[in-house]
């Protein structure tokens, strides 16, 4: 194995570690919501407000921009210029500051419109519900600003090879959001006339300058103090603006799938609560999505993306193919049996979590039906982090636009005849987007093996059959201790407690076992890299305690 893959393995470790807190605080805040909101109306105008700024997030910050912003920054770092970088960064942020300030105020006034189009649904059936997601669409919009100079941030951060830092941002997002939020929808909304769903989608915008100054004295600390400055001619600033271009709207058909999925969600009507729930359900079922997902698929991807934009810099090939390749086999390893345990425990998992107060069992159940379709793309969701930047390292942003563009037609298709041809309401749509996910890595997997010569295909073939049998072997242990747990101990909060309890270490052990049995080569770096942070930290802690 090369050093290039030792690093991004040992990187990856980290920054999968700090994500697992933010994702564990994410998780915590979505409890919260659940239990005080339910999957009611006022949950639903939540999800669909924050959803406009979110997507832009994703379009502007952590997507395109980032994509474009790190290759052409390390290849600053890489000439040895750390003056001419440090100008570079200073650029980015003030565009950040003046185009996506104008576009927040702009989304602030379009956003009748654009809610009202959203949920054309409600508007006919439910108009205060239409009307209170306006409301706290405007309130949240800020949120996008402050997350992309966050970004940005994490981009100059993971270029310097610090990762753990800019990982651990989003948690203090999801902290200083639900814990604002709580005092000011809870304990002050009543004394300056605010609701408290208004409350908590302050917590957000809150949340998001949390994310952004945690990371300040890291980047000072590092030589990049911000400074404003203007030279829209400067070549490094417009490779990026060239770069974004493809990347915003490759990306753009992304964020499309994600808005005719929330149309489709407000326009089902479910059996039992009419228009209220689906848009929840699916909300909160992508949450656990979101943890394997970030643990090991953007965890990888961020520590990948310098290495291989150092390897296609130097134009060293072979280096950029093995660590691609181990990057993706180490996706596989861990994304695979995420989903397999996602799907078994899902009503464990969710009735845990969300379950209580005014999330009642029959959202429990919804919920993870929702989950369950989500898993089955969760390990094509992971291999497109890693390869849509591998592209961009290659300078080539036409290629996953187009397959990004593809896909919008994909997910309407699948989506509209999953909805309205078999009937499956909101879990069609959990489904319509992992075949988009699916389809999507196969294309781009093709694409840049035919580019690139090869990316030991026959390799990966190996891990992803020994990883699907140790999977399938880990799926039937798990089912049977589930079973008997919840057969013995019930459904309620303490039996799901247990069972994830007991389930979860037995079902590692036993894929740990069958993997280490079948010589899966990326188990032992996965064991490294994931196991060595908290080795480290206990051994740190140790020797404090010892002297």
């Amino acid at each position: 194995m090369s050093s290039q893959s030792e690093k991004v393995f040992k990187s990856a470790g980290i920054a999968s570690f700090a994500v697992l807190l933010s994702r564990i605080a994410g998780l915590v805040r979505e409890g919260v919501m659940a239990r005080l909101f339910g999957a009611g109306p006022s949950a639903d105008a939540f999800v669909i407000g924050f959803r406009i700024p979110n997507l832009t997030r994703d379009l502007f910050a952590e997507g395109a921009l980032s994509s474009a912003f790190v290759p052409t920054f390390v290849d600053y770092l890489h000439k040895g210029d750390r003056k001419e970088a440090a100008h570079l960064a200073n650029l980015v942020a003030t565009a950040i500051i003046l185009f996506v300030g104008a576009f927040c105020i702009f989304g602030i006034f379009i956003s009748p419109w654009l809610i009202t189009m959203l949920t054309q649904n409600w508007a006919a059936t439910a108009p205060e519900k239409t009307a209170e997601a306006i409301k706290l669409t405007q309130i949240m919009f800020p949120f996008l600003m402050l997350v992309a100079l966050a970004a940005q941030a994490m981009g100059v951060l993971n270029s310097c090879n610090q990762f753990a830092v800019p990982a651990l941002s989003s948690t203090w997002f999801n902290v200083g959001s639900v814990a604002s939020g709580l005092m000011l929808g809870f304990w002050a909304g009543p004394r300056i006339g605010i609701s408290k769903i208004e409350g908590m989608a302050y917590g957000v915008v809150i949340g998001g300058a949390l994310q952004l100054f945690w990371q300040v004295p890291s980047l000072i600390r590092s030589g990049f103090g911000f400074r404003f400055a203007f030279d829209f001619s400067h070549p490094g600033l417009r490779q990026i603006f060239r770069l974004m271009g493809p990347a915003i709207i490759g990306n753009a058909s992304v964020q499309v799938n994600v808005l005719v999925n929330s149309f489709f969600a407000a326009s089902i009507v479910d059996p039992v609560r009419g228009v209220d729930g689906a848009t929840t359900w699916l909300s909160c079922a992508f949450r656990f999505m979101q943890l394997p997902l970030g643990l090991f698929g953007v965890a990888i991807a961020t520590a990948t993306l310098p290495a291989i934009g150092r390897s296609a810099a130097s134009g060293d090939m072979d280096e950029f193919r093995e660590t691609l390749a181990r990057s993706l086999g180490l996706v596989f390893l861990l994304t695979v049996p995420s989903s397999v345990g996602l799907m078994i425990l899902g009503h464990s998992i969710v009735g845990a979590i969300y379950e209580g107060r005014r999330f009642e069992p029959y959202d429990t159940h919804q919920t993870a039906v929702a989950l369950s379709c989500y898993a089955l793309g969760l390990a094509g969701y992971s291999a497109v982090k890693i390869l849509t930047p591998a592209f961009y390292a290659l300078k080539d942003a036409r290629t996953p636009m187009l397959v990004s563009l593809g896909s919008i037609v994909v997910n309407a298709v699948v989506a509209s005849t999953l909805i309205r041809g078999a009937h499956l309401g909101h879990a069609g749509l959990a489904l319509s987007t992992s075949s988009v996910a699916l389809i999507s890595f196969l294309v781009l997997f093709w694409v840049l093996m035919v580019r690139i010569g090869g990316i030991h295909g026959r390799r990966l073939r190996t891990v992803i059959m020994k990883v699907s049998t140790a999977s399938l072997l880990m799926a039937s242990v798990v089912w049977v201790s589930s079973t008997v747990v919840t057969g013995w101990l019930g459904s309620r909060v303490f039996g799901r407690l247990m069972d994830l309890a007991i389930s979860i270490p037995l079902g590692l052990g036993v894929l740990y076992w069958a993997c280490r049995s079948m010589k899966v080569e990326e188990l032992e770096m996965a064991t490294r890299a994931l196991g060595g942070p908290i080795l480290r930290r206990f051994s740190a802690l140790n020797a404090k305690l010892s002297s």
